[in-house]
């Protein structure tokens, strides 16, 4: 072979190693390029001693190792005598200079999950220690050690305490045994069931990694909408392998229990909640459950919601529907989580208060291991929405918060749209069931009820793409929820700034124009989408694309036009005492904000208003004006986020610079399309022009209405 071609080949293959293909999430570990500081850690820890042989500590001493010498360059050694310069890893039990050093009741409100890290002197040598009551707080405390040195974040003289705020952080995958993804845009699903329990795919240990390194807990791995046979012998075999790698990460094993079960896979005549031989078909399964995964952690149900089966079907109620499987689970430690996501079988008054009407009742009626899943508001995880009323109303039942992290309603995988802000805007409300600062985050983490029991849930947005989530940025929105699950006080831009100099650089130049833009997009999302309060008018049952003038479906409530209400009179839905008063589900300072015309703000004006096209907003617009001003401000600011990306070529590799850059130039049509096709619709309605200064739209409203996605993912 010719010495050129050797060199080409060589030059490819060095090409290859460098290559980033977003695979390493935020867990890079690439060599620190700020020689000063390399110093200073390389000063800081020099050694390591990890106390103990368990599996979740084997895989904190591997990552601690492997993130070290990743990060410093240089080879750790893992000694057992201590010196200056030492990292000692060990629980307050397990190790005497721990107990010297430490004050246990600095540990006694940490629980099993939280850590300690802290600079200390023993007998005249300074050592950085981590310690925690279980290996679980090792495990995160090695986590949280790394970040803070792959943010080059000062190590010298560190004084941390912390422990999650939530009991329960999962995620849900709405994962189909056919490897389908219900609401997925990363490909197909990542659980290979076709090859478990034989086969255990590495990406599996590297789900687990990711997940434990922002503290999640628990992976819920099958659809609400369930299959039955994910409870078979066969399954429930490919399930404990599953639970088997990840529980070396501190995290639990939950499934979709489908209440037709007993008919399905017990041969049973009915599923009835209080008939004995259902219950006690639900009891042998649970027991063979935990046979099979002993650290089994319990069911997520979705039941009489969107034609699945539940309680209802016999005259029963939710409540008797989650205590039948929360006996089931008890005995063995287990929960049942509830999901309050329901439809009316008939016709509904408003979809807004539909939860809120049949669970409400219920409050105080639920066994101690059940705990209500609410989403984060009472429509359907939209680009916007009012927090749910729920929060603050059942005081004597927890309350589980359930975001959606995939993008179903906020373009997918080709829209940018940073998702902390959404998560901080629902949390960080206040719902004034006890008198103000009673805020959602509360209501969830327990402590204003004095609840035992918290829980959070997102929904995944991961898939077997080789970068998991589809956007390289969607990988931010994973990173927020565990984040915010773990912290929910966490501010959305010290989240973004940990991300992206995690995942991408640590060069200022790069991390405060994409921060800055991150935090932006998704208001810039709710402008060229649904803005001043409009909601659900995407495509039907995709959700692909705007679709306002839809109005063909099975239930009203599925069609946009159910939601804006647009005709010549005006536009929007009135949820006020003079409409369906669903703002009466509210406590009264709530109510107040958004009752009235002059208090309620822009945001949530269609939310729960109907007003004349010729309303005057606050700005002196009018409705249609600061409607035409939004959608055309939300493609103006994505055309910005692209001139700023097309700007950081040199701070970032070229392969995913390159995919951001054309993921972005179909976010801008995106937006385009979105822009041009509501205002020609409300236009019909308004019988206003554009105002002076906007590109007219290219294509006709007909243009817009008759495209169609029989293909759209996610279905």
């Amino acid at each position: 072979m010719k010495r050129t071609s050797c060199t080409l080949l060589l030059l490819l293959l060095f090409h290859c190693l460098l290559a980033e293909d977003g695979y390493r999430l935020w867990l890079r570990y690439d060599k620190i390029d700020n020689n000063s500081l390399l110093q200073q850690y390389q000063s800081a820890i020099r050694s390591v001693h990890i106390a103990g042989n368990s599996p979740v500590l084997m895989n904190a001493r591997k990552e601690l190792l492997t993130g070290l010498q990743g990060l410093l360059d240089t080879r750790i050694s893992d000694k057992t005598s201590l010196e200056t310069g030492t990292l000692l890893v060990a629980t307050y039990n397990n190790h005497e200079t721990i107990r010297s050093l430490i004050d246990q009741k600095d540990l006694n409100t940490l629980g099993n999950e939280g850590f300690i890290i802290r600079t200390v002197n023993s007998q005249q040598k300074k050592m950085l220690i981590i310690t925690a009551n279980d290996d679980a707080g090792l495990l995160y405390g090695v986590f949280h050690l790394l970040r803070l040195m792959q943010t080059r974040q000062p190590i010298q003289q560190l004084s941390i305490t912390t422990a999650p705020a939530i009991q329960h952080r999962l995620l849900n995958h709405w994962d189909n045994l056919n490897r389908t993804v219900e609401r997925g845009y990363a490909g197909s699903s990542i659980w290979d069931w076709h090859r478990l329990p034989g086969y255990l795919d590495p990406r599996y240990t590297d789900y687990a990694r990711a997940n434990a390194s922002i503290g999640i807990n628990g992976t819920v791995l099958t659809n609400v909408n369930a299959n039955a046979r994910i409870l078979s012998k066969e399954y429930l075999e490919k399930v404990a392998a599953l639970a088997n790698v990840f529980r070396a990460y501190h995290i639990k094993v939950y499934l979709t229990a489908r209440f037709s079960a007993p008919v399905e896979l017990g041969g049973l005549k009915t599923a009835d909640p209080l008939d004995p031989q259902v219950q006690d078909w639900w009891k042998k399964k649970a027991a063979e459950i935990y046979s099979y995964v002993p650290d089994f952690g319990g069911f997520l149900v979705k039941a009489n919601s969107e034609g699945q089966p539940g309680p209802q079907n016999y005259n029963r109620t939710h409540a008797d529907g989650a205590n039948m499987l929360a006996d089931a689970v008890a005995p063995h430690g287990g929960i049942v989580m509830w999901r309050a996501f329901v439809y009316s079988s008939e016709k509904p008054d408003d979809r807004f208060k539909q939860a809120y009407d049949e669970f409400k009742p219920l409050d105080g009626k639920f066994r101690k291991n059940v705990v209500v899943q609410v989403k984060n508001g009472p429509i359907d995880f939209q680009p916007r929405e009012p927090f749910h009323p729920l929060f603050g109303a059942m005081p004597a039942t927890p309350l589980m918060m359930e975001f959606q992290i995939t993008q179903e309603y906020l373009g997918f995988a080709t829209n940018l749209v940073y998702l902390a802000p959404l998560f901080k805007e629902c949390l960080d409300s206040d719902t004034y069931a006890k008198g103000k600062g009673t805020t959602v985050a509360k209501i969830v983490n327990g402590s204003i009820d004095n609840h035992s029991l918290s829980g959070i849930a997102g929904v995944s947005n991961i898939g077997n793409d080789i970068n998991w989530c589809g956007h390289p940025f969607a990988q931010s929105n994973w990173y927020a929820f565990g984040r915010l699950a773990w912290t929910p006080s966490l501010d959305a831009a010290q989240i973004a700034n940990e991300w992206i100099r995690q995942t991408f650089s640590n060069n200022p130049s790069f991390v405060n124009p994409v921060q800055e833009f991150m935090l932006a997009s998704r208001e810039n999302t709710v402008q060229y989408m649904t803005p001043l309060g409009l909601h659900h008018i995407m495509g039907n049952s995709h959700h692909y694309g705007p679709a306002p003038w839809t109005n063909h479906a099975q239930r009203a409530d599925w069609d946009p036009v159910y939601y804006h209400k647009a005709d010549t009179t005006g536009i929007g839905f009135n949820r006020t005492t003079t409409g369906s008063n669903a703002l009466a589900q509210y406590f009264p300072e709530v109510r107040r904000q958004y009752e009235t015309l002059s208090s309620c703000p822009d945001d949530y004006l269609l939310w729960f208003h109907r007003v004349p096209w010729s309303y005057r907003l606050s700005s002196g617009k009018t409705v249609w004006q600061a409607l035409c001003a939004q959608y055309y401000a939300g493609v103006d600011a994505v055309r910005r986020m692209q001139q700023t990306w097309n700007g950081l070529e040199t701070y970032v590799d070229a392969e995913r610079y390159n995919q951001v850059k054309q993921l972005m130039a179909m976010q801008e049509q995106e937006a385009v399309w979105w822009r041009n096709a509501c205002l020609l619709y409300f236009q019909t309605y308004s019988r206003m022009p554009l105002p002076d200064g906007y590109e007219p739209p290219n294509q006709t409203l007909e243009y817009y209405m008759n495209l169609r996605f029989p293909f759209a993912p996610g279905i």
